[in-house]
């Protein structure tokens, strides 16, 4: 597997409002590292892994290369990009600081710092058969769908809903083309795969990690500790 090339597009550009402090979620610290620290470790203690381009707000680019990218030594990041107006802009902008002669492409959100090695190679595989997949797990609980007024409308068929999580891995000629189709089209996504939806390819759900969780509220913090002890 390993003759493909293989670059991530980390992006930590957010903003964190959720959170409700006043540094943001990805440079808190869990068990005295911070959260961006970890992700981007995982990815760069990866033999999957070829580079590593972080996305971040313009004014943090030097914070991040003097308190994370030579703090931690992590020697695959290869470029720092600033940030967009939102999370589908800065997508982009790291996408467009891929290596040119990348194969593969994970696109991963800085504020999971959990993704493991498994998850990495799901991504990677997955991605070089199907073209497009996105990491997940099953989810656990009933979910409802509900009106504009709160009342229930249905109860999906929890056999068939997936939580998705990050990375999401593509083809970099078929992300950079559908990004390239969102801009054109003025079309916003909630996420990377929705946006090759809409240029007519299949995305594959690949399995993820119950782990991999997002730090988005204060309570996360709690969750994230406890994994934290597990692994450390």
């Amino acid at each position: 597997m390993k003759n493909v090339y293989v670059s991530v597009v980390v992006v930590a550009a957010g903003k964190g409002t959720r959170m409700k402090m006043d540094k943001k979620k990805q440079y808190l610290r869990i068990n005295g590292e911070k959260v961006l620290s970890r992700a981007l470790s995982a990815f760069d203690k990866s033999d999957l892994i070829d580079e590593i381009i972080l996305v971040v707000d313009s004014d943090e680019i030097f914070y991040c290369k003097s308190e994370i990218i030579k703090e931690k030594n992590l020697d695959k990041v290869h470029s720092i990009v600033a940030g967009g107006l939102d999370r589908q802009e800065s997508v982009y902008n790291g996408l467009r600081e891929a290596n040119p002669g990348c194969d593969i492409v994970l696109i991963h959100d800085g504020a999971r710092p959990f993704v493991d090695e498994d998850t990495i190679e799901n991504c990677i595989n997955g991605a070089i058969e199907f073209g497009s997949v996105c990491a997940a797990v099953p989810v656990k609980d009933t979910i409802k769908t509900a009106d504009s007024d709160g009342f229930i409308e249905s109860t999906p068929d929890r056999n068939k809903l997936w939580a998705v999580q990050t990375p999401q891995a593509f083809n970099l000629s078929l992300i950079l083309k559908a990004h390239e189709r969102a801009v054109t089209d003025g079309f916003r996504g909630t996420d990377d795969a929705v946006l090759v939806e809409r240029v007519g390819e299949k995305v594959k759900l690949v399995m993820g990690s119950y782990n991999n969780i997002k730090i988005t509220t204060p309570e996360d913090l709690v969750f994230a500790e406890a994994i934290a002890d597990e692994m450390d």
